[in-house]
């Protein structure tokens, strides 16, 4: 097995410049590192990853912990962090807290024993009892997609402003009573997606109508519950939103055990598109959420955090897509074309904290 003594007597040099090299512990001529890093590659050296970490105490791993992974959404993001994390160096640990508070609390404990040198982590409703046992560890951490306060680094998309888009596109469409399937009470996003399609009722003139709000719980299931529950009200909506692509297959499901068509008996527009919501008969009308950008985004923050422990804390707001397709009832007007060259939601936002 090729040793850092072979490395070392191949480039001419010591072996503690060659742990310099490999562990960036001090600057390097550049003809020297070139000679180091040639040796390596012709000797075909593998650092020994564990001793490296004794000497520079961070194991260039990442804890990363998501619910849902099944999710496409949070599939992209793993792929955006996956990316982002590989081209700086490091691994990833990825654990699925289940939206489950006590588990949450479990799995970030266990990823902190396994001495990532930070964590990515997408919260539950109740993540108090995590987010205390982070801070108090001081474990460098960027929360994900769902929002715990601005005094930590966190990174999501924007939410109430694509919701009243959403709101406005069909009001100005001729619907009067809009439904919205709801998430998981508790979540930023949530609350924020309420608070977006109330803001876009309002906008138009609209009543808000307690009886056209329904939660989904952010699942399948749960919006098809809420779908039959807004479609038995006495005066039932003639278009409905859903707060997540989860939800839409659960609404589109009631939709059609209820022998509904989309968008002939009722329109239907969407928050999160999906590879594959063009494949639909209709077609989803949605708004597309940068997923991978966002998974990028926060390796970004976390590197960042790592390097300067010190610096305030940031949110991270990306734009979201509008994607116009037919299940809201409109003809299209222009084939689909891939969200980043749809209309842009503005206010995509990098904040310090307040």
């Amino acid at each position: 097995m090729t040793t850092m003594t072979d490395v070392a007597r191949r480039a001419g040099v010591s072996v503690a410049t060659v742990s310099h090299v490999l562990n960036d512990t001090r600057p390097v001529r550049p003809d020297t590192r070139a000679a180091v890093l040639g040796a390596i590659d012709e000797l075909g050296y593998t650092p020994n990853t564990l001793a490296r970490s004794l000497v520079t105490s961070r194991t260039r791993s990442i804890g990363l912990a998501v619910s849902a992974i099944s999710n496409p959404y949070f599939t992209e993001i793993l792929q955006g962090v996956e990316a982002g994390a590989l081209e700086a160096g490091y691994s990833l640990l990825i654990t699925d807290p289940h939206d489950d508070p006590r588990h949450e609390r479990k799995v970030v404990q266990l990823l902190h024993e396994r001495r990532v040198d930070g964590m990515i982590v997408a919260p539950s409703a109740e993540p108090a009892g995590m987010v205390e046992y982070l801070a108090r560890r001081e474990v460098p951490t960027v929360f994900l997609d769902r929002l715990v306060g601005d005094d930590h680094d966190q990174v999501c998309a924007e939410n109430t402003g694509p919701v009243r888009q959403l709101v406005g596109h069909l009001a100005e469409s001729g619907h009067t009573r809009i439904g919205l399937v709801a998430g998981l009470p508790g979540l930023s996003t949530t609350t924020e997606r309420v608070q977006g399609y109330r803001e876009g009722l309002r906008a138009h003139g609209l009543p808000f109508a307690p009886e056209l709000l329904a939660g989904g719980n952010s699942e399948a299931a749960g919006a098809q519950d809420a779908t039959r529950q807004l479609l038995a009200a006495p005066e039932p909506p003639t278009a409905l939103i859903t707060a997540n692509n989860a939800m839409t297959i659960g609404t589109l499901r009631a939709l059609r055990e209820l022998g509904l068509d989309v968008p002939r008996d009722i329109a239907l527009a969407c928050f999160d598109d999906f590879s594959w919501a063009d494949l639909f008969t209709p077609r989803l009308t949605a708004i597309a959420q940068p997923s991978k950008d966002i998974g990028a985004a926060a390796v970004r923050l976390l590197l960042e955090r790592l390097a300067q422990p010190d610096r305030p804390p940031r949110t991270v707001r990306l734009p979201c897509t509008f994607v116009h397709r037919t299940s809201c009832g409109c003809a299209e007007t222009a084939p689909a074309t891939p969200p980043a060259a749809q209309e842009r939601i503005p206010n995509g936002v990098v904040n310090p904290a307040r």
